[in-house]
This record gives C-alpha cells, structure tokens and sequence, in this order.
C-alpha cells in the first residue's frame, strides 16, 4: 500500500486521469439506475400503493388490463379475504389551459385502494369529483379545475390530490366507479354498469382461490411486467448499466497496462534487487483500489448533487442500496481491469528488463 500510495503522489496527473474517467463511468452508472428507477416507478406507483399480491383478470386479455373486462359480482365468488374492483379508460383531461394525458380509474370508495387524499376533500362524494395524481400540479391544474374529457362531454372536478398515483407512466384521476362507468359506456351504461376492467386482490393465499370460468390470477410482479413497455425499458437500461461495468474494467485494464509497460524496466530492476512479483502485483491492485474507491466515492456525491437539481419533470429516483451495490461492482471490475498490468509484471525477466 506505501508504494502503491508514493508512486500516486509522485505521478499526480497520470492517475487522476484515471480517477477521473472512473468518476465519470461512475456517474453515468448511478444516474442511469436513478433513471430506471425512477421509470419504473412511473409505470407501477399506484399498484404499489395498493400493495396487492394478485390480480384477477379475464383468460382473453393475455394478462393486460387494457382487454381485461369482467362482471364485479364476480369479486364475491372468489372468497378472497380483501378485494377492490378496478375500471380503466385513458383520455386527454383539459383545464382550459393545459391538455394532459391522464388514467380514469373508476373504484369503490368503500374498498381498501381508495386514494389517501394529501390535499382537498377525503370523501370526494361531489358527483364527477376526481381525486387526481398530485404530479398535476406541477402541470398547473388546481383543486376546483373543470376538465374537459377528450373522448366525452361530461365535465369532471378535481376535489383533491393524492400522492404516488401513477399507472403505466400516466397519471390518476381516482374517481366514483358509477360516474367513471357513465363515462366510458354512455348510451351503453345501464348494460354495461357492472363491467370492471381488474379485480384486485389481498390476500397471501391467492393461489388456492377457486376462480370463475374464463378468468386467470396473476401475482402482481407478473401483472406488472406485463405492462405494455416496461420490461423492455428496465431490460434496456439494466443492459446500458452492465455495458459500462465492462466499458470500465477495459478503461482501467488499458490505462494501467500502457503504465506497466512504461515502468517495466523499472519494475526488472526492483525484481532485480530481490523486490517479489507478489509485492509489486499487491502494490498494482492496491493502486486500482485507490482510485476506483476516489472515483466511485465522488461519483456518488456529485449524482446525488445533480439529482437534487433536476425538475420534477425528469423521472429520476435514486435507491441508495442499489447505488452501493453498483460503487462496489465498479471497484471490484475496476481491479479486474489491473489482472493484465498484473500478470505482465509477473513475466518480467529482471535481466532482459534491464538490459542485462
């Protein structure tokens, strides 16, 4: 460690070059894991919320809630200990001054997923009243907005927000099951008013449930998965990170073989003077942990730094675990990358090093 530790000192420049290609390996590394999370998060925050363990949906819609449409009545043959109805529509909600796409979700107010209202009334009784996602905010629209529906003439008011409502990247607008199925169905309500898109379900023991005909259980993680685009988005991220773990091992594999090779001779002659390869391969790993350690460290404060600078807007959520676990793959790939300038120094023939 001294001498790995004195030829840092000695050669500033050359090593916090490297340090600083880690530091930027490493940032990238923990903005994008912020940014999956954050995707992620989008896409599955109110399922969530909910912290259901299953869902029940129809056999014909392939695990997709979208084609999903069974009769509520369909909850009490199940014998679930907790269930909650759920139907879905997508529209573009207007205030007058801005257009946003949003999900109406139309549930029972008496069932466990109703929304925690963090600002505006809890019970939204008013008829057409929607509880909407608080990221609506940051959009301009205020509790006591008039929202015009793109695929409807009825108006709905926002009475309240709630906090982590999105689904699939959208946000909720939580709403009274009869005005949301009055909506959806129009003229085809009264034949209609009974369809529900999911049935949620809570309860540890889903798999043993006796299901209706023509319907299927799915544990939430699959249910999710199953969302259209998420698993390819998280797929394509977690791929970019593990594309830069080796991307930094080949960094630090080449920056410390050409400076083994500038120091052979110097290395034959220590090894002449009855300096072992074990110490000076020790004092070459030592190096590596050094600066990987410096880069990881500093990458770590200055994504934290940036993160808290970003709008809202950007979907960024930084898992201070998963960021460990990533700092310390990078310093473990990091002196993987040092094996090469390790086993050259190994093969160095002291005589022939120094021109003997």
């Amino acid at each position: 460690m001294f001498l790995a530790w004195s030829e840092i000192k000695k050669n500033k420049l050359r090593f916090l070059l490297i340090t600083s290609i880690l530091l930027l390996v490493s940032f990238l590394v923990f903005f994008l894991s912020g940014l999956a999370n954050g995707l992620a998060s989008m896409n599955r925050e109110a399922i969530d919320t909910w912290k259901v363990d299953a869902v029940l949906l129809t056999e014909e819609s392939d695990k997709s809630l979208y084609e999903s449409a069974l009769n509520k009545e369909v909850a009490e043959e199940l014998n679930a200990k907790e269930t909650a109805v759920v139907s879905q529509m997508g529209a573009i909600a207007n205030n007058g001054a801005t257009k946003q796409n949003v999900m109406l979700f139309g549930i029972d107010r008496e069932e466990f997923i109703k929304p925690e209202v963090s600002e505006g009334d809890p019970t939204f009784y008013v008829q057409n009243g929607v509880v909407a996602s608080d990221v609506l905010k940051d959009e301009g629209f205020r509790i006591g907005d008039t929202l015009e529906l793109s695929s409807s003439d009825t108006e709905l008011t926002i009475v309240g927000f709630t906090e982590k409502a999105r689904f699939n990247a959208s946000p909720i607008l939580y709403m009274k099951l009869n005005d949301m199925q009055k909506i959806k169905y129009g003229d085809a309500y009264t034949m209609n008013k009974d369809m529900v898109n999911a049935i949620v379900i809570k309860d540890k023991d889903w798999d043993t449930l006796s299901l209706p005909d023509n319907t299927e259980i799915i544990e939430t993680e699959t249910f999710i998965e199953n969302l259209p685009g998420y698993t390819e988005q998280n797929l394509t991220l977690t791929y970019m990170i593990y594309f830069l773990f080796v991307i930094s091992a080949a960094i630090v594999a080449i920056f410390l073989y050409v400076l083994t090779v500038q120091k052979i001779s110097m290395f034959g002659l220590m090894k002449a003077q009855g300096i072992s390869s074990a110490y000076l391969a020790r004092s070459v790993i030592a190096q590596t942990f050094i600066l990987a350690l410096i880069g990881v460290v500093l990458a770590f404060g200055l994504t934290l730094l940036a993160g808290s600078f970003l709008p809202n807007a950007v979907p960024i959520m930084f898992d201070i675990p998963t960021m460990i676990i990533y700092g310390l793959v990078l310093i473990v790939v990091a002196i993987l990358g040092a094996v090469i300038s390790v086993w050259t120094i190994i093969r160095i023939d002291p005589l022939e090093a120094i021109g003997g």
